[in-house]
Parts: C-alpha cells; sequence; structure tokens
C-alpha cells in the first residue's frame, strides 16, 4: 500500500532518495507557498523560486523590464528592492508577470526538492485542489510531504497546513498508509479544528510577521482551501497544471 510520508524541515531532504521516482508536496505556509498559490490564483504566468536574492537578480538578467516582479524576503525582512511577499499586496499588479521568488525557507525547500518525479506547492489556501489532482492523477502512489520549517527548525504553521492537505487527501477516499509522522500532523489538525488562525498567528514566525505588519496576510493564508490552482514545479518555474494542461489541449 503507498504511504504518505512527512518531513518535518527542508533540512530533512534527501535528494539521492527525492530521485527515486519520489511525488513530493512542499508547503511552507508562512509565506513562500501560500504567496505562490496566491500569485497563480491572481493570475501569474509563473513563479520561479530562488535560493537567495543574488539569485533571484541573476534570473532576471535580459528579461524584458514590466514582464517581471522580484519579490523576495529574508527572515521576515523584505530585500531591498524586491516586493514584499505578502500575498495581498501582490493581487492587483501580478496578472501575466512572471514572479521571480526568494524566501528563506520555502523556496530553498521547492528547489532542493527538484530531483523529485514531481514537486507540487500546497498551502491551506488550495489544499483540496491540490490533493483531487494528486487522487485524479497519482492514486496508488507514496507522497512525501515536506514542511520548509523555519531556519533549521520545526514549524508548527506547516505541520497544521500538512495535516489539513492529509484530510482533504483521505476525504476522498485516497487509500495509503500513514507514517507516524504524517498521522500526528493529521491528527493534530483534527484536534484544532477551528483553530488554524489562531494557531498560526500565534506561531514564532506568525508573531515575528505581525510585528513587520502582516496581520491582514495572516487572516488571508489561512482561509482553507479558497484557491482552486494547483501549483507545480516544471523545469525551474512553478505553474498552474491545470492551467497548463488546458493550453496544451
Amino acid at each position: 500500500m503507498p504511504k504518505i510520508h512527512l518531513l518535518m524541515k527542508k533540512e530533512d531532504i534527501d535528494q539521492q532518495k527525492l530521485s527515486d521516482n519520489k511525488l513530493v508536496v512542499v508547503f511552507d505556509i508562512l509565506l513562500a507557498t501560500t504567496t505562490i498559490t496566491a500569485a497563480l490564483e491572481f493570475g501569474a504566468k509563473e513563479v520561479i523560486p530562488v535560493l537567495n536574492g543574488t539569485e533571484a537578480k541573476k534570473e532576471a538578467e535580459g528579461r524584458i523590464e514590466g514582464s517581471y516582479l522580484l519579490v523576495g524576503e529574508y527572515e521576515g525582512a523584505t530585500l531591498e528592492g524586491f516586493l514584499s511577499p505578502n500575498p495581498m499586496g501582490l493581487k492587483e499588479i501580478v496578472s501575466g508577470k512572471t514572479i521571480i521568488l526568494s524566501t528563506t525557507n520555502g523556496t530553498v525547500a521547492l528547489k532542493n526538492s527538484e530531483m523529485a518525479k514531481k514537486v507540487y506547492a500546497a498551502s491551506i489556501l488550495n489544499s483540496k485542489a491540490v490533493a483531487e489532482q494528486l487522487r485524479n492523477t497519482h492514486q496508488g502512489e507514496s507522497i512525501i510531504l515536506i514542511c520548509s520549517g523555519s531556519s533549521g527548525e520545526f514549524n508548527i504553521e506547516d505541520f497544521i497546513g500538512a495535516g489539513y492537505f492529509i484530510d482533504c487527501l483521505l476525504t476522498g477516499n485516497f487509500t495509503c498508509e500513514l507514517t507516524d509522522a504524517a498521522n500526528a500532523a493529521y491528527q493534530f489538525y483534527l484536534g484544532s479544528k477551528g483553530r488554524s488562525e489562531e494557531i498560526i498567528k500565534e506561531s514564532n514566525v506568525g508573531q515575528m510577521l505581525t510585528r513587520y505588519g502582516f496581520e491582514e496576510a495572516l487572516t488571508f493564508v489561512s482561509k482553507k482551501s479558497v484557491c482552486h490552482v494547483v501549483p507545480v514545479l516544471l523545469d525551474k518555474s512553478v505553474v498552474d497544471e491545470k492551467r497548463s494542461v488546458e493550453s496544451i489541449s
């Protein structure tokens, strides 16, 4: 029987094991995978995750001015010359553009998962959509859920986000076995229903973002499955898998 595995932080990623035909879903609730979800939902062409600000600027070289946006933070502070990754602040300006995104944890987790068979980005905003896509296209396959964590440490917002995703997956009769780590996230979510926003705001990263003025964003990121995009990493870009399939057909 296929299994759902869970890694507690990006530092636990074993790239050699991922290269063995593995299916990966990455979570960085505050904020990378949430920002990616929102940007694609708001009409962005693609999101290019990078490791740091230097790599972001290199990625921007040669691109047509106005065709892209540099978005990034390090340890919660917006990078100089970049836009904040606050998804609410990007809503009116991302349509049709390439987003070059650098974050402390989530974009690093995505980049370090590139060796996998397929890499999805999930958040509380789009867990139902991603779960449905996996049920429709990857039934019978094991899945590795990767919580990005926070600078080498476990964080609770990714844990509850992964738990909610598992709930969405199992609600649709996805046949699988949960590892103890995955089951812990699932049981934590079930025991915390109705308190996701409170838990996210009280997390260490949530409190840090509150100090940076992200209160509205923290409420937004806690909304369950209000977005319908399925962000998937293709080559070096994250695109909406549903939109890309439609464009081919």
